[in-house]
């Protein structure tokens, strides 16, 4: 049975990298490393494993804006066309594309691809570009629906509290993409956040990642019908990387510890919330953070 994981260790990511160049690289005479740009580390990496652990496919989706993303380097191994592999890697970013609030994906497909893709709703927009003088690709587009499991309720009030009472996370644009019970994503304009360097301001990644720990907060008191005011008592943060693209926050209750149970009693609830801050795989910023929650009497 093949598994469709996502790449964690430099072996992992060699043996990713390594069929990627030998499917769509090496037949053209292209060196190695020529299967690689500059969003790898901005992007979501998917890769299909046989039974003794071998790369079979491969595939990548990059966001190339708050609500948009690219799907690349489509490849699968010799000997395993035909099996469903590239309808599994394409399946599984697509999940992923859905949670993270993207809602139109976009492909240039080798002419050759192109009926598969229409396979699985992607509308052909026409020529798009030549590779190599040789191959033509074309330019297809899918509109994604939000996530079946997104409750869109709590989350379109959630949001409407945060755009009324803080201005700033209006002006960030800051939305919750994903909310099902258990895990919390939310992400912002891209273009309104950068800094001097192109990257994403400092500032807003802090400001991103403390409300997606009150939001979680939020959600839960919300779930148990709960109502109270959350305070930030301390937050702490690492930058462990720049953020180049488009960013989201994430946090789940494997993230999270505490208890509302002592707002029943009219005493306060402690909450410690872990979020990370991203834009593809790897987390580009640590936030932990500790909430109160004082009973409204008080």
């Amino acid at each position: 049975m093949k598994v469709c994981t996502t790449p964690q260790s430099e072996e992992e990511f060699q043996a990713y990298y390594l069929l990627r160049w030998q499917m769509l690289r090496k037949p053209w005479q292209q060196a190695p490393g020529s299967e690689k740009d500059e969003f790898e580390q901005q992007a979501i990496h998917r890769m299909c494993l046989d039974e003794e652990n071998n790369v079979v496919a491969v595939g990548r989706l990059h966001r190339s804006g708050q609500f948009s993303a690219e799907i690349r380097f489509m490849a699968v191994a010799e000997g395993q066309q035909g099996k469903g592999l590239g309808k599994l890697i394409i399946q599984a970013l697509e999940q992923e594309a859905r949670k993270l609030g993207i809602t139109e994906i976009s492909l240039n497909a080798r002419e050759n691809a192109v009926p598969f893709y229409t396979r699985l709703g992607y509308q052909n927009q026409g020529f798009s570009h030549w590779l190599f003088d040789s191959i033509r690709h074309d330019k297809m587009v899918k509109s994604l629906e939000a996530h079946s499991g997104h409750q869109f309720s709590l989350a379109d009030e959630l949001q409407s509290t945060w755009h009324q009472t803080i201005p700033m996370s209006r002006a960030m644009d800051i939305r919750v993409c994903f909310y099902d019970g258990q895990e919390m994503i939310t992400h912002c304009d891209p273009d309104f956040n950068k800094n001097l360097h192109h990257t994403m301001f400092a500032g807003s990644i802090y400001t991103l990642a403390t409300l997606t720990g009150w939001g979680y907060v939020y959600m839960q008191l919300r779930e148990q019908g709960l109502d109270g005011d959350i305070v930030l008592a301390e937050g702490n943060i690492r930058y462990l990387a720049p953020i180049k693209g488009p960013a989201y926050a994430k946090t789940s209750t494997q993230m999270a510890s505490g208890e509302v149970s002592p707002l029943r009693q009219g005493k306060r609830a402690r909450f410690h919330v872990e979020v990370r801050v991203a834009s593809g795989d790897r987390a580009a910023a640590s936030f932990t953070g500790s909430y109160v929650v004082l009973p409204k009497s008080a």
